[in-house]
């Protein structure tokens, strides 16, 4: 018995650790199969990952599931490293614990805005602020006629919700400014620069609207103006090129192209011209051979060694210096008349060796001064000559102007009348200087405020004297007389109006809005300045001390700033778009408790108004929203110490200075 029960505890020791052994070897062969898989898993994910450029992802397998870690730089980067891994293995196994680089800050987009204006209306495309006013912007385009009728605006702008950038603002009020001067044209604003693209109508309107775009332009925008023209017709067509120690000029340069200009100008320069040269593109050309020939005789005077070349269309007028050999005069000459295209003559000339001077030969001379004071003097053929000539004269220069010594003198040649009258007409281009008429050569010298000058002189000449006529032309362009490029800023204007009221301030009548007798002489130094400024929109404002009520000091200080208004229109001044505006005690600029303060707190003060400005109030014509002046001046024993029985004889001498002033607008 014994024996048996200890063989059956054996038998079942024995099958216990069978069982035991071939559970563990299960659970080796198991792990062993589940880290085979889990390498197997995440190496077949790093590589694919790898491969997709997404190497900051950390993969670990854990059993059969697959844990990404790591930072990604986007959430887009994230969510391919998902779908990567999902690729691989099922993606309900892909366990995401990745994260996401923190953002920086999204860089704003580049705000702009595009203009277009034409006969239609006007259209908007771009990107703006969304903190931009869209409706006072659109409402202000609409009213750039200033006529009172609506311009259709149409909005394809978008907006987007950034900080709005510096100098916005401005360079949107500045915009606004050019769409109104601008009937046709393409304005591109961006923050702090503007690029406006247009036509003019001439070459002299040109000058003046890119001179008057620019003095309006703030300074902190940066502007780029593409202006064109039409071409100008130039008749005749002319070129001038004197050629006199080495050195190459142009009095006057026609082209009829951009190709044609730089053959020419690179024949000047090759001649001796310094400088990069200029040379009027323009219509009228005689030949497409225009370029050709002027390099044969820009050439040919080169090789002569110096003179005068000129074209008067198809004509040219060739005059060699005195002193050139004959011999070589000839050949070249004669080189160059068989060469030339067949349109065009030739007409040289070589001067015979200088001679003294006949002082007796005639002559006339005129002068223009500085003061625009003209004096005639030498010889005219007839009394006839005489009197065309003084008439002509007082027609151009001013008929106090002139003053005629010449004399009389019958043998003078036929065609001295037309070479007088046409040196006068040179004469009349310049804003000083002096003409002489010989019977050999007409002479033109002086200052001028125009560039074109020179060129235009050498053009009159050329046609009114023919082809064969000698004439010298000496002018300078100098800036400071040109009134384009001396016209002040707006900004420049309202300094020196406010440094006239720095040290003379416009006084009132005690308790009145009629200027004291000082005030005149004043006003009239502000009104020279303005004289001088072209259009600019000012606001007049008014301000009074606070003793009284405050609605009668707006009444007052509104009929005030209207009756300086009044005075500068009375002075021939334009006043269309200057506003009177009366603000009362609001703006103190010292202390009403003492009689000083309140002495500097009653104030006429100019401003410069931006575009933003509400012109509401008034606008510088005849009906204002302020009181009128027998209105203020009833309220006056309130605000300022009133004189009683100066007020009535006032109020009166004021309204007829006003009325007549309307009256002569009217009349102009």
């Amino acid at each position: 018995m014994g024996t048996t029960k200890t063989m059956r505890i054996s038998s079942a020791y024995v099958i216990a650790a069978a069982f035991a052994i071939g559970a563990l070897l299960s659970v080796i062969a198991a792990s062993v199969s589940v880290n085979v898989i889990e390498d197997s898993t995440e190496i077949g994910v790093r590589r694919s990952l790898d491969n997709n450029d997404l190497p900051w992802a950390e993969v670990r397998a854990n059993g059969l599931r697959v844990i990404l870690s790591g930072t990604a730089p986007s959430e887009a980067r994230r969510f391919k490293a998902q779908s990567v891994a999902g690729q691989i293995v099922d993606a309900a196994r892909v366990i995401d614990r990745m994260k996401v680089q923190p953002s920086k800050d999204i860089a704003p987009p580049r705000f702009s805005v595009e203009i277009l204006r034409n006969d239609t209306g006007v259209s908007l495309i771009g990107l703006i602020p969304r903190a931009t006013d869209r409706d006072a912007l659109l409402s202000r385009l609409r009213d750039i006629d200033g006529e009172g009728q609506e311009i259709e605006v149409s909005d394809f702008m978008e907006t987007a919700d950034h900080p709005v950038p510096d100098e916005w603002p401005e360079t949107i009020d500045y915009t606004i400014t050019a769409t109104a001067m601008l009937p046709r044209a393409k304005i591109s604003a961006s923050a702090g620069e503007v690029h406006i693209t247009t036509m003019a109508d001439s070459r002299e309107a040109r000058r003046e609207l890119q001179a008057e775009l620019s003095r309006r332009a703030p300074p902190e925008i940066e502007l780029a103006l593409d202006i064109s023209a039409p071409r100008p017709v130039i008749t005749p067509f002319t070129l001038r090129l004197v050629l006199q120690d080495g050195i190459a000029r142009f009095d006057a340069c026609s082209a009829d192209s951009e190709a044609a200009r730089e053959r020419i100008l690179a024949a000047a320069r090759k001649a001796g011209m310094e400088g990069a040269g200029a040379c009027t593109i323009g219509l009228g050309v005689p030949t497409p051979r225009w370029a050709e020939a002027v390099e044969m005789a820009i050439a040919a005077l080169d090789d002569l060694g110096g003179g005068v070349i000129t074209f008067a269309n198809a004509d040219i007028s060739l005059l060699a210096q005195r002193g050139t050999d004959p011999e070589r005069f000839d050949r070249v000459t004669g080189t160059l008349e068989n060469t030339l295209p067949e349109i065009f003559t030739l007409h040289a000339e070589l001067p015979e060796p200088e001679e003294e001077k006949d002082l007796s030969a005639p002559e006339f001379v005129a002068t223009l001064s500085p003061e625009g004071l003209l004096q005639l003097r030498g010889h005219l053929r007839t009394k006839r000559t005489r009197k065309t000539v003084d008439s002509f004269a007082k027609a151009r220069f001013g008929a106090g102007a002139v003053h005629m010594a010449a004399r009389v003198n019958d043998a003078l040649p036929a065609e001295w009348s037309v070479r007088v009258l046409t040196a006068l007409d040179a004469l009349a281009r310049l804003s000083n200087g002096a003409v002489t008429v010989t019977e050999n050569e007409v002479s033109v010298l002086g200052d001028t405020g125009s560039p074109d000058a020179k060129a235009d002189i050498a053009r009159l000449l050329a046609d009114k004297l023919g082809e064969k006529a000698r004439f010298e032309i000496d002018v300078t362009y100098i800036e400071k007389l040109d009134p384009v490029a001396q016209m002040p800023t707006p900004e420049e204007c309202v300094a020196d109006i406010n440094a006239v009221l720095a040290e003379n301030k416009i006084n009132f009548e005690p308790g009145s809005a009629t200027p004291d007798a000082e005030a005149a002489s004043v006003i009239s130094d502000i009104a020279d300045i303005l004289k001088d400024c072209g259009e600019v929109r000012l606001e007049i404002s008014g301000h009074t001390d606070s003793q009284g009520r405050a609605v009668m000091n707006e009444q007052l200080s509104q009929a005030r700033a209207q009756a300086v208004l009044n005075a500068l229109r009375a002075r021939r001044i334009l006043t269309g778009s200057f506003v009177a505006k009366g603000y009362g005690e609001d703006k103190p600029i010292a202390d009403n408790d003492t009689e000083e303060g309140r002495e500097a707190n009653r104030r006429i003060e100019f401003r410069l108004m931006r575009p933003e400005d509400d012109t509401s109030d008034s606008a510088g014509s005849d009906e204002t929203d302020g009181p009128t002046e027998q209105e203020a001046q009833d309220t006056a024993p309130d605000s300022d110490t009133a004189d009683d029985g100066a007020q009535s004889a006032d109020t009166e001498e004021t309204n007829d200075t006003q009325q007549e002033a309307d009256q002569q607008d009217e009349q102009d």
